[in-house]
This record gives structure tokens, C-alpha cells and sequence, in this order.
């Protein structure tokens, strides 16, 4: 400041100087802008003291810049004082003393009581910009009537339709909502600018009518209206709502539009709305590219690709951009940043990234006193089951929100740790804090887990008394209040609970009711509840499977028939369930059920969950085989590569006298192509027309050309495809792709590609045969021309996935997702045989 005093100095010599002309007044002024651009009030009152020494204190043009000053430099109590000594007050002056009370939320009801007077008293009047100046506090401050107040004194005033005010009344009305008197006070302006249509389309975004509002973005397009960068940055949030293809599309054609504008293209908020897009819509690889491209980046673009890597599950990535962040030392870490990456340590379970960033906080005063960073510190030491450290971390909070309440309880409450969430739930009584709907949930949770029904009373009390229970919309709180009361054995209440929610119910309310139930044997009661169920999800037939498949229930009258064990059986699949599908299979047995399509498929699901064994004692008991039950055994000795298997099975049904169909026909030429029998699975093929009198389907006619090509017979494979009597689907050409790609014939390969691509553009992974076909083969152009293909179309390939049951527990693994709770070990076991096999080679 010392610089920027000296030329002050300088000033005020060369204002002295000039005392006695006219042009004085205008330079004092000029130099109090100057010090309100660089909020400095002590320059000011200098200047301001001198103001009186020479006598200007009356000039206009020297008032209105000294109170701009204060206002400017949120001296408020000064600005007010100077404006209390002015006798002469006209338009200019009032609208400098809102503006500065405008700018703190704290000052909303003290704005609209300058309003107020400054209307009373009739001159000056208000003038539009006093309008755009207040309207904005209305819809702060929630003060719709007020509002309204203001648009009828801009009717009467012949003002409405003044841009300004237009602009401020649709910003006003769409952000209390009233859509369609935005809409109108729009339609209304004279004189639209680019701020209008912001202003409206912004509005139709904050109200998620987002189709209306792509039609103002289209039609300002095609206007004489250029969109501005608040406009693209309006806009861009809202291509998600049409889903990933139609939205991406979006996106990216806004994009076009911003980089045929090179003026945009430069704006810091356009690129950080562009990056946001990609993350939001999941194209991670394309913002991570774009990121990369950037030539500024501020603060919230980090802070966008941090949080975007999180939020899709890239915590690794998040961490190491992190520690990129940091090594700039151009800018700080930021509230918004610790709060991203907190979650992140946590989810990796790393504990030393996670008090990394907690020394950096502690290091820094601005972050140390925030809150929201405090109570994320807290969720991270629980979440690590450091609840020491997590309590250590709430007693620092120097301003503690209900949220840090909630929070240090959950950590206790999950941890089981009764007397300190006691002893914590009561200081937070002692201080004066209310709980709300989620302090309820908390404790009801932890009644639950340590099953205390007199405690659940008591909430359930203190939640009807302060109507929290009452005011709660969904049935979150009722659903925990009657899990909480299932769980402490009090069915009684919990039935009562479930008869109050009548009119909220969901799966969750049922399957708590149905939990409860089994668990103290009234499957009668759980049985009524899962008739009534409009929609079950998987909770419900898990529930349900286990109370009845493990008890027959002799003391019941309800027993699941054939058709009810068919329907639970499909969950069995989809849960890869082993432990599960045995009892059911038991439950088939003790309950004499003898039909054979429910068999069958008991059958096929033992093939699909990789027991093959059970799945061919159980063909073997079964006494009268129907079509159904040959193609199931037939499919699972196909799924398992036992070719041979397949075909006698096969032929057995034939020798029954039993006539094929084209699904088991199928399934015993994929056994064939799997297990490399060629000549048996042409017989079978030719026996479709001359023998079983069908016509071969194009699965089947794929199956062929697959069997051929596994074989290496490429050209007898191309030259069959060639010679079918319908045209080959994509299906089929990819299955020869696929031979040509094991086989390493790449010119065959690409007359292959050139076919395949005309008929199918969007499957991805053609390419990526294609492309690891030509990188076999060292043709590096051609991949790279596979992989600008893939780019300039967008194809991802979807996330591999792979599941296992140990202990009866699913458990789910997919590509680039760091989430299970037990990862530590595993990644950790995994690397110790990674390690072993290495080395294993380098001995070889």
C-alpha cells in the first residue's frame, strides 16, 4: 500500500493546488472511485477530512462519491451517518445508500425499510434502478408481496417494461417460483437484452422446466442476440436432465458453439461449466482431457475435477489431483476442497492422506474456524474408526451446527459406544440445541442396535411432542421408528407405527414389518403383508426366502406352492446365490413338489451359479424328462464346455422320441463350438432343415461361424457366411471378428471390419477387437485410426463386473470402483500374489 499512499499524496497535493477552479470537485471524486475500487476506508477518510477542510462538503458531485465510497467499502454505519446529514437527497444518492445495504444478507429488512421511505416520501421517486437494486432482496428475503408491491408501482409508474426493471422482476418471480409471471413480465420488455433471457432461462432452470428453457436458449440463437458466458453457463447444467445420450449430445454441440466463439472461450467460467458437464455426465476420460487443455485454471476447476472423480467413484484419482493441486502453490486449497476430499480418504480407508489434509487445515486460519470442514473432518476419523480423534476434532469446532451434533452421534451411535452418545446427547440438550428429523434417526438407530424398547418410547415420544415425527414427509422417520420397535421385540408398537403410516408406506415399510415379524415367528402376519405388497424389490423375497425356505413352518398355515418358489427363484440367480438356491431346493423336496418345470429350473440356476454336479443328480432324479428339462441340462453342460456331455444328453432326448426345438438346438451348438467339435456340430446344423424339417435361425447360422472360426478355419467360415440364405446380422460378422483376432489373420479382419462397421456403428467393442487386431500385427495406424473412431463417436466400454459369495454375504466388484469395506485386505492380498507370481517368472 505503500505505493498506492504516495500517489494518494500526490493527488491530494495537485487537488490543493486546484482548490480555487471547478474541476476540483471532479477530481476529488475521481480519486474517491479510486478508493472504493481497492476498499480502502482509511484513504477515504483522509480524503473525506480533507473534503471539509477546503470547504466541498456541500458539493454534489464530491457527496455522492464519498457515501459511493463507504457504501462500496461496506463502512455502513458511515455511509448511513454522511446520508442523515444530506438535506438534498435526489434518486442517485438513495440508490447509492440501498446498494450498500444490499450487498450483506444481514441488511435485507433494513433495505426494504429504505424502501419503504424512500417511497413515503413521494420526491424523489424510485427510479428503475432502484427497482433492480431492491427487487433482487425480495426474493432473498422471501418477501413475494413486497415484490408485487414493487411491479404494481412499476405499472402505475410506466416503468415496466423498462429493461431493468423487466430483468429484475423475472429473476424476482422465478426465483419465488411464479414461473409463469416471470414468463409474462418477460414477454413484456421492450427492449430485451442478453440479461433478459438470462434471467428467465435461469428461472426455468431453477424450477426444472428445462425443456422451456433450451427453447429461450434455441430461439436466442437464432435471434439477433448473442448468448453471453452467464448464459452457457445457465445452460450447460441443465443437458443431464435428457439422459446420457441426448444430454452428452447437448453438451457437446454447446461446446461447439463456445469454441467457434474465441471471446467465450476464454472466460473462466465457460471452460469450468464445460468441465462440470463432461463430470457430471460421467465422461471422466473427456474431462480429464479437457482439464489437461486448460489454459487458467482457478480454484473451483480444481475443485471440479477433485469432486468429479469422487462422485464417480475415481478415488485414487481424486487423491493424486490433490496432491497436484497443492504442488502449484499458485492457490490455495479452499473449503470446497476439503470437504471433496475428506469422503475420498475415507472411502479409501487413508488415514494419512485424511490428516494430511487436516495439518494443512490447522495451518490455515481461514479453513481452521469453518464448520462445514470441521464436521467433514469428524465423518472422516469415524469413518476410519478413529473415534478419538473424531471427538478430539468436535470439541474444536469453535461455532458447532446441529450438524456436528448429528454427526459426533452417529459416530458414536455406529461404534456402539452407549455412554458416550448419552453423555453426548445430553450436553447437546444442556447447550440448547434442537434435534431434528435426523438427530431422531440417529438415536433411533442406536435403540435398535442395543435394543433398548423404553429409550425407542421415549423418542418416539419427543418426536410426536416437537413434531418432528409430524412434519416429516416422507417415511424415512416412520420406518426407522418401526424397524427400531421390530428389532426391540415390541411388535405391538411397531404394528400400531405401521397402521400410522398408511397413507406413506414403501418397500422399506413392509420389509421392516416383514423383518419383524419372521423374527419372532408370525409368518402368518409377514405372509399377509408380502400378499398386499404392490412392489417388492430384492430385501423383500431375501426376506422372505429365508423365513420360509429355512422353516417349513409346521405350526403355520401358510406353505409357498410350486408357483411361489418359481418366483423367488429368479432373485436366487440374480443374487448368485448357492446358499440360498439350496434351500429352496430343499424346501421343493420336503414339500413333494413334483413338477417338472419348477425342477428344471432349479436346474438351470445350479448351472448358472457354477455348480454343474447338483445340476446333473438332479436331471438324474428326475423321472419323466420333458423338452424343457433336456434343454436345461443340455445349457448347463454347453455353459461348463462339456461338448460331448451336451450331444449325448442331446441324443438321448432324440432316442425319447421327444422333437427338438430351436432353443435346445442351439444350445447344443454352443456346447459344440465351446468344446471344438466341428464335423458334431455340422451334423447337428444340417440336421435342422433335412432332419427336424426347420428353418436354421441367425443364433444358429452364428454358432457355425463361430465353430469354424474357433477351429482357425477362417475362410471356410467367411465363405459359409457368404453363402447364407439371409444376410448376416452384425452378430455373426462380429463372431468371425472375433476368430480373426484369436487367429491373428489380420487382412481377413479387415475386410471383415469394413462389413461390420456398415452394419453396426455403436457397439464398441468391434472396435476394440479390430484395434487389438492390428496392434498384434504392429500396425499402429490402424490403431490409432480404431481409437479416433472410438473417440469421435463416443463409445465407452461399460465397467467389467464380477461377484462372489462368501459367508452367504454378495459380494460385488466393478472395474475402477474402490468401495468395498473390506479393500484394504484384498487389494492387499492381491499384491502379495501379484508379488509371488513375478517373481515365480523372473525364476523361470
Amino acid at each position: 500500500m505503500g505505493i498506492m499512499s504516495e500517489a494518494f499524496s500526490s493527488v491530494l497535493q495537485r487537488t490543493h493546488c486546484l482548490a480555487s477552479y471547478q474541476s476540483s470537485s471532479q477530481v476529488f471524486a475521481d480519486v474517491l472511485k479510486s478508493c472504493a475500487a481497492i476498499s480502502d476506508t482509511n484513504l477515504g477518510k483522509s480524503l473525506h477530512s480533507h473534503v471539509i477542510k477546503q470547504g466541498h462538503k456541500s458539493c454534489p458531485i464530491i457527496l455522492k462519491a464519498l457515501l459511493n465510497m463507504y457504501a462500496k467499502c461496506k463502512a455502513l454505519e458511515d455511509c448511513q451517518k454522511l446520508f442523515d446529514e444530506i438535506n438534498d437527497r435526489d434518486t442517485v444518492i438513495w440508490n447509492i445508500l440501498l446498494s450498500g445495504f444490499v450487498g450483506s444478507r444481514y441488511h435485507d429488512l433494513k433495505v426494504m425499510g429504505l424502501f419503504n421511505m424512500l417511497h413515503a416520501a413521494r420526491d424523489p421517486k424510485p427510479s428503475p434502478v432502484t427497482l433492480a437494486i431492491v427487487l433482487p432482496v425480495c426474493s432473498r428475503f422471501g418477501a413475494e408481496g413486497a415484490g408485487k408491491s414493487m411491479h404494481a408501482y412499476a405499472i402505475k409508474s410506466g416503468i415496466e417494461s423498462h429493461t431493468l426493471v423487466g430483468n429484475a422482476l423475472v429473476s424476482m418471480y422465478a426465483k419465488c417460483g411464479l414461473v409463469l409471471d416471470a414468463s409474462a413480465v418477460f414477454d413484456e420488455i421492450d427492449d430485451k437484452d442478453v440479461v433478459s433471457y438470462n434471467a428467465v432461462i435461469s428461472g426455468l432452470a431453477e424450477n426444472n422446466l428445462v425443456q422451456n428453457a433450451f427453447q429461450l436458449f434455441r430461439e436466442m440463437i437464432r435471434g439477433p442476440l448473442v448468448p453471453n458466458y452467464a448464459t452457457i453457463a445457465n445452460i450447460l447444467p441443465l443437458c443431464a436432465a435428457f439422459g446420457n445420450t441426448v444430454g452428452h449430445r447437448l453438451g457437446k454441440e454447446i461446446h461447439c458453439y463456445v469454441l467457434r466463439r474465441s471471446e467465450l472461450e476464454d472466460e473462466i467460467i465457460v471452460i469450468n461449466a464445460l468441465l462440470s458437464f463432461y463430470l457430471r455426465m460421467g465422461q471422466v476420460r473427456e474431462a480429464q482431457c479437457f482439464f489437461g487443455r486448460m489454459k487458467i485454471r482457478d480454484v473451483v476447476s480444481w475443485n471440479s475435477v477433485i469432486a468429479g472423480y469422487a462422485s464417480n467413484g475415481q478415488w485414487l484419482k481424486a487423491l493424486e489431483t490433490v496432491h497436484e493441486f497443492v504442488g502449484t502453490k499458485m492457490i490455495g486449497l479452499d473449503c470446497v476442497t476439503v470437504i471433496s476430499i475428506l469422503p475420498v480418504c475415507a472411502q479409501l480407508c487413508s488415514l494419512q492422506n485424511g490428516k494430511e489434509i487436516h495439518g494443512y487445515v490447522l495451518r490455515h486460519a481461514a479453513l481452521c474456524g469453518d464448520t462445514s470442514i470441521g464436521n467433514a473432518l469428524i465423518n472422516f476419523y469415524a469413518k476410519c474408526c478413529c473415534i478419538e480423534s473424531a471427538f478430539r476434532t468436535f470439541l474444536l469446532i469453535p461455532q458447532k451446527d446441529l450438524i456436528s451434533w448429528n454427526t459426533m452421534l452417529d459416530a458414536f451411535g455406529v461404534n456402539l459406544l452407549e455412554t458416550q452418545f448419552v453423555d453426548l446427547l445430553r450436553r447437546m440438550f444442556a447447550e440448547g440445541i434442537k434435534p431434528d428429523a435426523v438427530t431422531i434417526l440417529t438415536v433411533l438407530q442406536f435403540c435398535a442396535s442395543i435394543s433398548i424398547p423404553k429409550n425407542v418410547k421415549e423418542t418416539h415420544g419427543f418426536s410426536l411432542r416437537s413434531r418432528i415425527l409430524l412434519s416429516d414427509n416422507e417415511p424415512t422417520l416412520g420406518n426407522a421408528l418401526l424397524d427400531a420397535y421390530a428389532k426391540c421385540g415390541n411388535m405391538d408398537y411397531a404394528s400400531k407405527v405401521f397402521e400410522d403410516l398408511a397413507g406413506k408406506r414403501n418397500v422399506v415399510t413392509c420389509n421392516s414389518m416383514i423383518s419383524g415379524y419372521l423374527s419372532y415367528g408370525s409368518h402368518d402376519d409377514a405372509n399377509m403383508i408380502f400378499q398386499r405388497m404392490s412392489e417388492r424389490d430384492l430385501a423383500t423375497w431375501n426376506l422372505m426366502v429365508r423365513g420360509y425356505a429355512q422353516n417349513e413352518c409346521p405350526n403355520h398355515g401358510f406353505r409357498p406352492d410350486a408357483t411361489a418358489i418359481m418366483s423367488i427363484l429368479p432373485v436366487c440367480g440374480q443374487m448368485a446365490s448357492m446358499q440360498l438356491l439350496r434351500q429352496c431346493h430343499g424346501y421343493v423336496v420336503r414339500a413333494c413338489f413334483g413338477d417338472v418345470h419348477l425342477k428344471a429350473a432349479l436346474l438351470d440356476l445350479y448351472s448358472k451359479c457354477g455348480s454343474i454336479s447338483s445340476a446333473y443328480k438332479l436331471y438324474q432324479s428326475i423321472p419323466q424328462k420333458d423338452l424343457v428339462v433336456f434343454t436345461a441340462m443340455v445349457g448347463g453342460f454347453a455353459m461348463h464346455g462339456m461338448g460331448e456331455k451336451a450331444i449325448r444328453i442331446f441324443n438321448y432326448m432324440l432316442d425319447c422320441g421327444i422333437r427338438p426345438d430351436h432353443v435346445v438346438i442351439t444350445a447344443v451348438l454352443s456346447a459344440c463350438r465351446h468344446a471344438g467339435l466341428i464335423d458334431e456340430g455340422f451334423a447337428i446344423f444340417n440336421s435342422i432343415d433335412q432332419l427336424h424339417h426347420m428353418k436354421p435361425s441367425m443364433e444358429q447360422y452364428a454358432c457355425v461361424v463361430d465353430l469354424l472360426g474357433r477351429g482357425g478355419r477362417i475362410k471356410e467360415a467367411f465363405s459359409f457366411l457368404n453363402q447364407m440364405p439371409i444376410a448376416a446380422s452384425a452378430n455373426v460378422w462380429g463372431t468371425l471378428l472375433g476368430a480373426c483376432k484369436t487367429h491373428h489373420d489380420v487382412d481377413m479382419g479387415h475386410v471383415v471390419a469394413d462389413h461390420l462397421l456398415n452394419i453396426e456403428t455403436n457397439d464398441i467393442g468391434n472396435y476394440v477387437v479390430l484395434s487389438n487386431l492390428y496392434a498384434a500385427d504392429a500396425r499402429w495406424d490402424g490403431v490409432l485410426e480404431m481409437r479416433r473412431l472410438m473417440r469421435t463417436r463416443d463409445l465407452k466400454k461399460p465397467a467389467g463386473c464380477s461377484w462372489i459369495e462368501v459367508d452367504r454375504s454378495k459380494n460385488i466388484f466393478v472395474a475402477g470402483d474402490y468401495s468395498h469395506p473390506k479393500r484394504t485386505i484384498i487389494y492387499s492380498i492381491l499384491s502379495h500374489l501379484d508379488k509371488q507370481i513375478k517373481e515365480l517368472y523372473e525364476s523361470l
